[in-house]
């Protein structure tokens, strides 16, 4: 049961991390690049029951990330455990945008920096579960 309320913790600092990676992005979008390049314009979102939508998926593919995470780095010092772990997640994410993008026959731009952008998601959720972890407030999975 310890386990399971450890993992929990990791999910909750990973689902929060991401969430606040998603506000971050969605702002910067909405404040510079709709603003300053025409191209990228349709990553303006208004705040609609769409945004609602996406930022409820984002929190809970961070709290799946969180989780998985702690599975994944256990008590290991091993950087490329860490990087593979960030790295599934945000190119699962980030390619599967860059497919609709190119199958819907639009420009690409716009959904290149959305594939950075979940990257970056999942980095910044990364660091706040190392955070977490060095100050002891999440445990890491003991092998």
């Amino acid at each position: 049961m310890a386990e399971r309320i450890e993992s929990l913790k990791a999910g909750i600092v990973g689902g929060l991390s991401v969430c606040f990676g998603f506000v971050l992005a969605s702002l910067l979008n909405t404040l510079v690049l709709a603003k300053y390049f025409q191209i990228l314009a349709s990553l303006h979102s208004d705040i609609n029951w769409r945004l609602w939508v996406s930022a409820a998926v984002a929190t809970f593919i961070g709290l799946l990330f969180g989780v998985t995470y702690r599975y994944i780095i256990r008590s290991d010092k091993n950087p490329q455990l860490k990087a593979g772990g960030v790295l599934a997640f945000g190119l699962v994410r980030g390619l599967t945008q860059l497919e609709l993008g190119w199958n819907s026959n639009s420009i690409i731009w716009p959904f290149l920096v959305l594939a950075a952008e979940s990257l970056l998601w999942f980095v910044l959720a990364a660091i706040a579960l190392d955070l977490a972890i060095k100050l002891r407030w999440v445990k890491p999975f003991s092998s």
